[in-house]
């Protein structure tokens, strides 16, 4: 077995990249797995339930093999501009009231938009540590 032994510098973004993959595929699982009952309790469809869950289950499998690239800075931005594009997708539809979201619904997204907006920041300050 070959082992790769990144710079020191590194950790911080690849710990906050592999926390960011671990968590999300996690809760991907769980609404996935409770799309229905979780429909009736949000506001989104069980078709949407399962769809976010399925999306987020991707994103932290991808997420968590970035997190092992040779080079990982660049990887680290992508997944900071994408959890910023998460926030911003999520406030959007708040703000929209496109989907008749319930009280819950709504403090999900918010709840989400806080999540990515937290990673995005401990996920660049991994990067600019890399500088």
């Amino acid at each position: 077995m070959t082992v790769i032994s990144a710079p020191a510098t590194d950790s911080l973004l690849r710990f906050a990249l592999r926390l960011d993959a671990t968590l999300t595929g996690l809760l991907g699982l769980a609404v996935a797995a409770a799309a229905g009952p979780l429909s009736t309790m949000t506001g989104f469809t069980a078709g949407q339930e399962y769809l976010a869950g399925a999306a987020l289950v991707l994103y932290g499998v991808v997420v968590f093999r970035l997190a092992g690239v040779r080079s990982v800075r660049r990887a680290g931005v992508g997944v900071v501009v994408a959890n910023l594009v998460c926030t911003a997708g999520a406030v959007a539809l708040v703000a929209s009231a496109a989907l008749p979201l319930t009280t819950l619904g709504v403090t999900a997204l918010i709840g989400s938009a806080v999540y990515t907006t937290a990673f995005a920041v401990l996920q660049y300050v991994g990067v600019r540590r890399m500088a």
